[in-house]
């Protein structure tokens, strides 16, 4: 089965201003052979590459922090640094565009967080968006939570096509009427209107973190969810803001006693009562709820025995989990750590089923890494949709696709280099010796500013969105 590629980058500053502008994309065509991920013919691709680049300059506060399509994959949601979501909408497939299904443009742009300032710790409270988490869908508006470091917000995201005109006690541009003037009653009309997307503010959940919230997962029930940040895990109602309930605390009595703290959260995809958590010492704990309101004692315990003749200075380091995804079906769970990505079998706790090296040729670079705190980096992962492949991210704007099947692997770039016009999207390879083949990359030239920390798989097809830095990147596979 070939693929194709669409190629989308939007740098952030001047979205807003493009938008309001009017100020048409600039739009690259052209017809090669492209790569993107597994088949039965493995990475082989043909078909159209379209590239969507809006001009800015780079800022700080348009570094992208999340990602996330919801639940049917026709929107797709950015957050970035500076307090902003970005929403894209997939195009429907048209008669006069038979294959412009699968691009996404901008849907709506809304500013989330501010910056704020805790008097109480003389701490900021920075505006960047930690986590985007979609919630299903159940009527024409679509719901979302966003969170920064301390506060959960739930916007409501819900379109207007039509307005009200003829009303009793006020002019058609909005200024009061004299009452006298009123002799008779009028029946105010529904007119049309230019489509006009609203993102306003449904509930806002906050004050209930002391240390900075790490994730956010909603339960499979859809009226709960739980946030988690450094040593407390949250259990929150939609409809409930002024109180949450404390499901998981390992702050010690004495801090100095802190041996590990959580790094990620999620709820179980069909079992409202299940959910996992993350540590910073490479283990991962399952709870249950129906055992105990407060789960400080977990129903499973998942660690990988470290072997003595491998560990040095970094290992504890490197072992830290950053991200915890739970599988569609709910049988398996990934876990990615510094250099790896590991999926483990629920009903197996003492060893991950598959383990997958993403950049195994740093081990030698760890040194430097600790230097300019490159080690530190949260990386994501994700699943496709039917669990038989795993995506995530690494250094030089690379990503990497696992196929469970088949153990193949391959390395991609997201790049505008890589992606000009006429140009093929071919796979990568690292080199370590001292002889490198033309293709390939020596491990001392990667560019460890360049990073994909954040990425997401579409829920039902083959698109993925990549961001790397402050530039979004979508890719999809050939529509027949």
């Amino acid at each position: 089965m070939p693929f194709v590629c669409i190629l989308s980058t939007c740098k952030r500053a001047v979205l807003g201003q493009l938008l309001s502008l009017n100020v048409p994309t600039i739009q690259w065509l052209c017809h090669e052979s492209q790569l993107l991920c597994f088949s039965s013919v493995l990475f082989e691709s043909q078909g159209d590459v379209k590239c969507f680049f809006f001009f800015s300059s780079f800022l700080p506060a348009d570094i992208i922090s999340t990602v996330e399509f919801n639940y049917s994959g026709e929107l797709l949601a950015t957050g970035d640094k500076g307090g902003r979501v970005v929403i894209f909408q997939r195009e429907q497939e048209s008669k006069n565009r038979p294959h412009s299904r699968g691009e996404y443009n901008v849907y709506s742009t809304f500013q989330s967080h501010e910056p704020e300032f805790d008097y109480l710790k003389s701490l900021e409270i920075e505006e960047k968006i930690n986590k985007i988490r979609w919630l299903p869908q159940q009527n024409a508006a679509h719901f979302l939570l966003s969170t920064n470091d301390k506060t959960i917000k739930l916007w409501k995201i819900s379109e207007r096509d039509k307005r009200a005109e003829g009303y009793n006690l006020k002019d058609e541009d909005g200024r009061l009427r004299d009452p006298f003037r009123i002799t008779s009653l009028r029946v105010p009309v529904l007119m049309p209107m230019d489509l006009m997307v609203e993102a306003s503010p449904r509930r806002i959940f906050a004050n209930a973190h002391t240390y900075h919230i790490n994730s956010i997962s909603v339960n499979s029930d859809h009226e709960t969810y739980l946030s988690a940040d450094d040593l407390r895990i949250n259990l929150w109602h939609l409809e409930i803001t002024d109180r949450s309930f404390n499901i998981v605390d390992i702050k010690p009595a004495n801090m100095e006693e802190l041996t590990e703290v959580i790094t990620a959260a999620e709820c179980h995809p069909h079992q409202c009562n299940v959910f996992v958590y993350s540590s910073s010492k490479g283990t991962i704990r399952l709870c249950d709820m129906r055992a105990a309101a407060l789960c400080d004692r977990h129903t499973k315990f998942f660690e990988e025995p470290e072997d003595p003749s491998s560990r040095s200075f970094f290992s504890e380091i490197i072992s830290s989990i950053s991200d915890v995804k739970f599988s569609h079906s709910g049988r398996y769970m990934m876990t990615r750590d510094y250099l790896s990505v590991k999926v483990w079998d629920l009903n197996m706790e003492n060893r991950p089923v598959e383990t997958y090296q993403v950049h195994e040729y740093l081990r030698s670079k760890l040194c430097s890494l600790y230097e300019n705190d490159c080690i530190f980096d949260k990386f994501e992962c994700c699943w496709n949709g039917s669990d038989g492949a795993i995506m995530t991210g690494s250094y030089n704007n690379f990503f990497r696709m696992f196929d469970r099947n088949s153990r193949r692997d391959i390395t991609l770039e997201a790049s505008r280099e890589s992606s000009k016009p006429r140009a093929m999207l071919k796979p990568r390879k690292v080199c370590t010796g001292g002889k490198r083949k033309k293709d390939e990359i020596s491990v001392d030239s990667l560019d460890f500013n360049k990073k994909i920390l954040h990425t997401a798989w579409h829920p039902k097809e083959n698109v993925i969105a990549v961001a790397a830095t402050n530039n979004l990147y979508i890719f999809q596979d050939k529509i027949n």
